[in-house]
């Protein structure tokens, strides 16, 4: 309960279990949770380095993949005794979630995706957004400065037409991880590749895409889509990679409709 800032709160039996993105904690759900609350049991926490986590608790070998974030994610649920949640994730959480679900696919009923992307690399044969020289020109500049890196790519993550209050305020949560468990994520989650995983994903799940995400085109989604069983794909009108930010009240509506 420590180690990752668990909060459970809300009415209802049915839980809905809220995984937050590279750069972002717990309160990034804050736009979003409350339409929830009065149905939903809600349960929020924060990934090792990000919000009021347990920084000791920070194991580089562990989380040099995205199997030590799946692990805890299962030992929270294990932790508050829960089966057959509803997953909610962000960004590379999504992927999180997923392999979660198959390697205990007794824990969540069904997975909505937020702007999820399982591979951020294109490939002759796939468009995930970002070539090789761009990500390793990311990489560069983080390893160099990652203050500065965070503050130049929070802007373009929100996109700037959401506002700056919205730009600001995800640039300093970005700012706030501990700089060096910051790099380890960022580099787990730009150099993942889950593609291979899409097809054992064995519950129904909900792809909720941006028309215009830097970070998870709309290939992607497409690719998520046509490659994971029982997936429906959403696109909704918005702008940045954060709608459960800049656009609650329609992000919330497409999951209310998923859920019915």
């Amino acid at each position: 309960m420590k180690r990752n800032n668990i909060n459970v709160f809300g009415q209802g039996s049915k839980v809905l279990f809220f995984a937050h993105g590279f750069g972002c904690d717990q309160n990034a759900w804050k736009y979003i949770v409350g339409y929830f609350t009065k149905n939903y049991k809600v349960v929020l926490f924060d990934f090792i380095g990000a919000g009021k986590s347990d920084l000791t608790a920070y194991d580089r070998q562990k989380y040099l993949s995205l199997d030590g974030y799946v692990n805890d994610v299962i030992e929270i649920l294990d932790e508050l005794a829960l089966k057959n949640a509803i997953f909610i994730g962000h960004s590379v959480s999504c992927m999180i979630g997923a392999l979660a679900s198959i390697k205990r696919p007794d824990i969540f009923e069904k997975l909505v995706f937020i702007g999820p992307s399982p591979c951020y690399l294109s490939t002759e044969d796939y468009s995930g957004g970002f070539d090789q020289e761009t990500i390793d020109s990311l990489m560069e500049v983080m390893e160099e400065d990652y203050i500065s890196w965070a503050r130049s790519i929070a802007p373009n993550i929100m996109n700037p037409q959401n506002g700056k209050k919205l730009t600001s305020e995800l640039s300093d949560s970005f700012c706030s991880i501990d700089p060096a468990i910051g790099k380890d994520f960022a580099r787990v989650t730009f150099l993942s590749d889950n593609r291979k995983d899409l097809p054992l994903i064995p519950v129904e799940s909900l792809t909720i895409q941006c028309s215009d995400d830097m970070i998870a085109p709309l290939a992607v989604g497409q690719y998520i889509n046509a490659n994971t069983p029982d997936n429906t794909l959403i696109v909704i009108e918005v702008k940045g990679h954060c709608p459960h930010m800049s656009h609650p009240d329609e992000t919330a509506k497409t999951i209310f409709s998923f859920l019915k």
